[in-house]
């Protein structure tokens, strides 16, 4: 963990300077600093300000979020953004070193010690596909990220958690098999909601922890969104085909990552007997609902956050690994089944070959997603890195993509 005042038994004074502007380089003060705790102008001992150990030279060592909110390296000499080589910096700054990934494995522990103390619900899933948050938020990268604070790690926020299961409980009221949800019983677990111009809400009796990914793999992911009608959405034309498109890259968590979401009820006393008897199993079946239908996080409309109760089973990559997940010998293997005239899609910007068929997914990461698409004849591999509409046979396992075979 960073060391924040490693300097102050040393005899130095907090708050000096330790260098220039953020992944600058050490900049020299008065002719004689040197940035890194050279004796300054007026003589006296050297000096460190108390920062984070990793700050410096480069902040190889900094959890992403810090990287991308602190330091981000985009700017030229002049202070403007860069205009090529957005993708690499992403990637380079999306990776997650051993000591925050000790940390991420510290915060879900220390979530399921307080989830089992309350007598919390928790369940455990692994994202099949692409998973971001916080993408409307402000930053010079276009596309924000939501990041834990002070900790720089991925999260969604309980606010999210539960928006999410409030509307998976709205719809399942609607159903036939409503597994008990009303909409009388929606406001007492989840609250009731003000609207416009009134004052009229409560809270509800449930409480939602913030869930921090543990991802897949040594970092976070980059995908891509390539708009083709920019001047049309900005009133500037009709829409056309001719247009340049301006690719955005933006920071993804992958899919495999293990979500650990916790639920509890500290307000159960204030529900109907039946109700405090019966919260736990039908927030399950509002689980059940959302990783089937609905997502987590952003972009869920086009297939983003999707999510999977059932055990995933990794494809044989040594570098793909849980950060901090325990191995259970006795997880059981899924078949392969064969999607026939799934639709392929490639990503382009991280290697990953997507099948999609009825609603369901499939994914390979890199490189085996390029080992797959090479499989295929040459002309549909163009098609289908151009995003062109092309539907195979894929073979799937589970959430992984095995083979693809031409239609």
């Amino acid at each position: 963990m960073p060391e924040f005042n490693r300097n102050r038994a040393q005899g130095q004074r907090p708050g000096a300077s330790r260098g220039g502007a953020p992944g600058r380089g050490p900049q020299r003060r008065g002719g004689q600093g040197d940035g890194g705790g050279a004796r300054g102008t007026h003589g006296g001992a050297a000096s460190h300000a108390a920062v984070p150990w990793y700050v410096g030279d480069n902040f190889n060592e900094a959890p992403p979020g810090h990287r991308y909110l602190l330091y981000l390296p985009f700017w030229t000499q002049g202070w403007s953004a860069i205009k090529e080589g957005k993708q690499r910096v992403l990637k380079d700054l999306g990776a997650i070193p051993e000591h925050a990934g000790k940390v991420i494995h510290a915060l879900v522990q220390r979530q399921l010690q307080v989830g089992n103390a309350s007598g919390a619900e928790v369940i455990q899933a692994f994202s099949t596909a692409p998973f971001a948050t916080g993408l409307g938020w402000e930053h010079p990268n276009e596309n924000g990220f939501a990041f834990l604070h002070p900790y720089g790690l991925p999260y969604l926020a309980g606010s999210g958690v539960k928006g999410v299961l409030r509307r998976a409980a709205q719809e399942l009221a609607g159903s036939n098999e409503n597994f008990g949800w009303s909409q009388e019983v929606i406001i007492q677990l989840f609250g009731l909601e003000p609207k416009t111009g009134s004052d009229m809400a409560s809270g509800g009796a449930l409480r939602f922890f913030d869930v921090v990914p543990e991802i897949a793999g040594k970092s976070m992911g980059v995908d891509i969104m390539n708009p083709h009608y920019g001047d049309y959405y900005q009133g500037k034309s009709t829409p056309h085909d001719a247009g340049s498109p301006i690719p955005v890259f933006f920071l993804v968590v992958p899919p495999g990552s293990k979500f650990t979401f916790v639920v509890d009820c500290p307000r159960a006393y204030h529900l109907p007997e039946a109700l405090r008897i019966k919260w736990r199993d039908m927030i399950g079946a509002a689980f059940t609902h959302a990783f089937d239908w609905l997502g987590f996080g952003a972009k869920t409309a086009v297939g983003y956050g999707a999510m999977t109760d059932k055990p995933v089973v990794a494809q044989p990559e040594p570098s793909r690994s849980y950060v901090g997940a325990r191995s259970d010998a006795t997880t059981p293997v899924i078949s392969e089944a064969i999607w026939r005239g799934a639709r392929l899609k490639f990503n382009r910007a991280n290697g990953a070959l997507t099948a999609e068929a009825s609603g369901k997914q499939a994914h390979a990461s890199a490189p085996k997603g390029e080992e797959l698409l090479a499989t295929l004849p040459p002309d549909t591999q163009t098609k289908v890195r151009r995003n062109d509409f092309v539907k195979v046979n894929a073979v799937v396992q589970g959430s992984v993509l095995v083979r693809v075979e031409k239609l």
